[in-house]
C-alpha cells in the first residue's frame, strides 16, 4: 500500500452505461496493485437526481484523495476539467489512467 488514495475522473454524462465499465475497470485494476480508490461510479444517486448533486458528492471525494487519474476522453467532460483544475489548485498530483 502506498498511502495513496487516487480519485478517477473522467468523462460520463452522454455515455452508454455512464462509461461506468471503464471507471469500475480502472478501479479494480488500481485496487489490485493496492491503491485506495474513490470511484465516483460507485456512488448512489443523489435526491436532486441532477448532474450538480453528482458533482458535488464527487468533490467531497476529490477533496480526500492526494491523486486525481483521468480516465481517457477526460477533456470532453465538464465535470472532469472541473475536477483536474481544483486537483491542480491543491497541488495534488495528477496522472492518467494507465501510468500506475
Amino acid at each position: 500500500m502506498t498511502g495513496e488514495v487516487l480519485y478517477l475522473s473522467g468523462p460520463m454524462t452522454g455515455l452508454p452505461g455512464f462509461n461506468y465499465p471503464a471507471f469500475n475497470a480502472e478501479a479494480a485494476r488500481l485496487r489490485a496493485l493496492g491503491y485506495t480508490v474513490e470511484n465516483p461510479a460507485e456512488n448512489p444517486e443523489p435526491t436532486c437526481k441532477s448532474w450538480a448533486g453528482y458533482m458535488r458528492i464527487g468533490l467531497l471525494q476529490l477533496l480526500r484523495c492526494n491523486v486525481i487519474v483521468l480516465l481517457p476522453g477526460w477533456q470532453g467532460s465538464r465535470g472532469a476539467r472541473i475536477e483536474r483544475f481544483i486537483a491542480r489548485i491543491l497541488d495534488m498530483r495528477i496522472v492518467y489512467a494507465g501510468e500506475i
